[in-house]
């Protein structure tokens, strides 16, 4: 019976995956109970693959699942949630920004009671004066925009016991915001707080282009005050206009101006479009996701995965040799 499973999403970490493998293992090592590293492969086109075979050969502990092409961050660890066996799982990425060491602290926390303990961070290093004004920023917006209690400044670093994750499981809705769906599900959760680490080395897997669509998941699955929102500012922008026309038609009756351009009403004109489309734009946003739920399609297909009775063929043929 496997009592902790770690689960480690990568993408194109071929550079880092021997050094992550190390210092898990050297954690891991100093636990009380047995346990699995499951590497979930999103569809890396470098060596990330090969070095984790050759990893698993060799260690016993070592899974893995690899998909058919990218699926995206949030879907690794949703098919890492799948298929982990242990009593208490562990999410940590592959960069080595999150530090194993802190998993230790996260399992005191289990066995004193909590279900979730994730880790909040207090010093964010080797990123961006933008990267982290926008991330606090989007943290604290999503949890004034959402009626659940979503932690400000955590990852999917986090430890999860085995009934929270099961009900992870059951939720197969397609766009996922992993940390957002933990806190919905409630249950005693506590938080580690710790400085994160600059990448090991590679190239950061979420450019300003992904940050903003996973942004906006993280808004859209777990709030409709953005529909609200539009909503209000049609109303203001109705009420704004009225008043515009009563004064346009007090300066006709009663005074001797008069329009002299047509600058004014042009402006007009594209301001309003351009809210429209803003809310149009929300409106799709929403619609989108209904239509890929009702599509209802596998949220990943598996190339290839580690079984365990090919676990015990390769040990069998290892002790041969």
């Amino acid at each position: 019976m496997v009592k902790y499973s770690i689960i480690i999403p990568v993408y194109n970490e071929e550079s880092v995956i021997r050094e992550t493998y190390t210092r898990l293992k050297m954690v891991m090592d100093q636990t009380d109970g047995s346990y699995e590293l499951l590497f979930v492969n999103d569809g890396s086109d470098d060596d990330t693959l090969k070095i984790i075979k050759e990893l698993a050969y060799y260690d016993g502990s070592v899974k893995y699942l690899d998909f058919s092409r990218n699926f995206g961050h949030q879907i690794a660890i949703t098919a890492g949630m799948d298929y982990a066996a242990g009593e208490a799982i562990v999410i940590i990425d592959a960069d080595l920004q999150d530090p194993p060491e802190l998993i230790l602290e996260m399992i005191q926390k289990w066995e004193d009671g909590y279900d979730v303990v994730y880790a909040k961070r207090t010093r964010r290093k080797g990123e961006t004066l933008f990267k982290k004004i926008t991330a606090h920023l989007f943290y604290r917006l999503l949890r004034a925009a959402t009626d659940i209690d979503i932690p400000v400044d955590t990852g999917d670093f986090r430890l999860i016991d085995r009934k929270v994750c099961n009900l992870l499981v059951e939720m197969r809705e397609r766009n996922r915001f992993v940390r957002g769906l933990v806190s919905w599900v409630g249950f005693k959760q506590t938080a580690i707080e710790y400085e994160r680490d600059e990448r090991f080395a590679g190239e950061s897997k979420y450019p300003l282009k992904k940050m903003m669509r996973f942004s906006l998941d993280g808004l859209t699955s777990f709030s409709y005050k953005p529909l609200k929102l539009a909503s209000i500012l049609g109303f203001l922008l109705s009420f704004g206009s009225i008043i515009g026309m009563m004064f346009i038609v007090y300066l006709k009756l009663f005074t001797e101006l008069t329009v002299t351009g047509w600058s004014s009403l042009l402006i007009t004109i594209l301001f309003f479009n351009g809210v429209i489309l803003i809310i149009l734009g929300l409106i799709g946003e929403y619609i989108g996701r209904i239509y890929d739920e009702v599509k209802n399609r596998p949220l990943y297909i598996l190339k290839d995965q580690l079984r365990v009775y090919e676990r015990r063929e390769r040990e069998k043929e290892h002790a041969n040799h």
